[in-house]
């Protein structure tokens, strides 16, 4: 594994223990050219999945891009990290097990937000603000309004 301070190729394994669930294992990993000390993570890969876009156009499936945006939603929220991780295992688990290559990437977002729905409200409304690429205050009203429970009907 490259070192990412030096570029050194010839790094060591300090530490190996499972992560995630025991679906990832963490390693700690020591640089004998700079001393630098990093963390990397290995999963298991099942296929290459490809993103279809709305516009058509095709792209890698980035599990870091995932992450980050599942974590941009979750911000200042009261989750662990721990949860989170499991989360997102799980949503590329599913996307991986689906038995199709090409996935869009509304299929995607909507796994996310059902994921995030059970979680957390609060990263549920985030992601959603910016996946249905709400335009104004209206937008957040009327998704707002469909998440609160229904008065009981008077008789």
């Amino acid at each position: 594994m490259r070192c990412p301070f030096c570029g050194n190729v010839d790094t060591q394994v300090k530490d190996s223990r499972p992560a995630e669930d025991h679906v990832a294992i963490r390693r700690r990993r020591f640089c004998p050219a700079c001393g630098g000390r990093f963390t990397t993570y290995e999963r298991v890969q099942l296929r290459d999945l490809v993103v279809i876009k709305t516009s058509g156009r095709r792209e890698d499936f980035d599990r870091d891009k995932l992450e980050r945006s599942i974590r941009i939603a979750m911000q200042k929220r009261p989750i662990e990290p721990e949860r989170i991780d499991q989360m997102i295992s799980g949503i590329v688990r599913r996307l991986e097990s689906m038995g199709e290559t090409d996935i869009p990437s509304k299929v995607i977002g909507e796994i996310v937000m059902e994921a995030l729905h059970r979680i957390d409200t609060v990263a549920y409304v985030r992601f959603a603000s910016v996946y249905k690429n709400f335009q104004d205050p209206d937008d957040f009203d009327k998704f707002v309004a469909e998440l609160r429970p229904k008065p009981p009907a008077e008789e």
